[in-house]
């Protein structure tokens, strides 16, 4: 029998995500599944795909129903996060999918977010510089957000060998359910099929702290970041495309070389060939990172994109790689390398 989880919020989007990879995780079993408002019913009725978890009962999310387990996966609405934590044994694993650890600068905190500042936990993305060393082992964790994990992927490289300037320009598309599950004329069919739009532009949309401050660790110095984010007619997804001038001397040579280096060893990022580009259909379902890089010589800069499933290595299979790491488990252990196509 594996190690017994809990999964909080198990009614949205991300929780039903998480219940799918964790179904096909050989160590980890789901106990418990919790919601808010939708306590009482059954898994089956949010997520009918997950047929082997379809007739267990929603519980409460209370933090009696959460204590017991050995890995905690949180998929709530910020703000909720940190009142429950407070509650549960500190040796249990807590995995955070919301924003409430995410930022250790409580003025960026109070920027972006309603409520004091709870603190931080280590930022759960392992291809960034040092942070496996401080997930392994680590008892709470805060997974980044989608547009985070996209962005990031695209330009740290770049930033930490010094390749460009430290003033990013990034533009991300996302598919709907990045929102969530909860209704909003926005995300109706009508107003989404056959149209894309800009929202939270002008630096006001909240994952741009967390660019900030993750770009300005990578690089040792202070980056800035032009956010703005597309809501795109599609489910699934996230294309990013990441833009900085490029410091003199960098060539197309230079810049694959450290792409290929950052990427080589990192089981869930793929550099791809000259020539071809992301997609959010090659990424659909997997935990997997699409990049490809090059330098505009007119304009004098490099040109970063990446593709991911917002869900999975964007959410859901973005914590349970940090779960593996904090457990003392193979990183990439129940989690998909493969998409699904078409």
């Amino acid at each position: 029998m594996g190690l017994r989880a809990a999964v909080a919020g198990a009614s949205g989007y991300a929780g039903g995500e998480l219940l799918r990879l964790l179904t096909d995780h050989p160590q980890i079993e789901v106990a418990t599944v919790t919601a808010g408002t939708s306590a009482g019913d059954r898994v089956g009725d949010h997520h009918p795909n997950l047929g082997p978890l379809r007739d267990r009962v929603l519980q409460p999310t209370r933090p009696e129903v959460l204590a017991g387990h050995d890995v905690v996966f949180l998929a709530l609405p910020h703000g909720h996060s940190a009142r429950l934590v407070e509650a549960l044994d500190d040796e249990v694993v807590v995995v955070d999918c919301g924003a409430d650890f995410r930022l250790s600068d409580a003025q960026a905190w109070s920027r972006y977010y309603d409520g004091p500042h709870a603190g931080s936990w280590p930022y759960g993305l392992p291809e960034l510089p040092g942070a496996r060393d401080r997930l392994r082992g680590a008892r709470r964790i805060a997974v980044p957000g989608c547009y985070p994990t996209a962005v990031l992927l695209a330009i740290a490289p770049a930033l930490t060998a010094g390749l460009v300037v430290p003033d990013v320009v990034a533009v991300a598309a996302s598919g709907t359910s990045g929102a969530g599950r909860t209704p909003s004329p926005r995300l109706l069919a009508t107003e989404v099929i056959g149209s894309m739009s800009a929202y939270g532009v002008g630096g006001t949309h909240r994952h741009t702290a967390e660019m900030v401050a993750e770009l300005t660790r990578v690089a040792g110095q202070p980056v800035r970041v032009s956010f703005t984010p597309t809501l795109a007619p599609m489910t699934r997804g996230i294309l990013a495309t990441v833009v900085a001038a490029v410091r003199p001397g960098v060539d197309d040579d230079r810049v694959r070389e450290v792409y290929r280096q950052a990427s080589q060893p990192e089981p869930f990022v793929h550099l791809l060939a000259p020539g071809r580009w992301p997609t959010t259909a090659a990424t659909a379902g997997s935990n997997t990172a699409h990049l490809q890089v090059t330098v505009d010589r007119d304009a004098g800069t490099l040109v970063a994109v990446a593709a991911i499933d917002n869900l999975t290595k964007g959410t859901a299979g973005a914590a349970i790689q940090c779960a593996n790491l904090a457990l003392g488990f193979p990183e990439t252990l129940g989690l998909p390398v493969t998409g699904v196509a078409p």
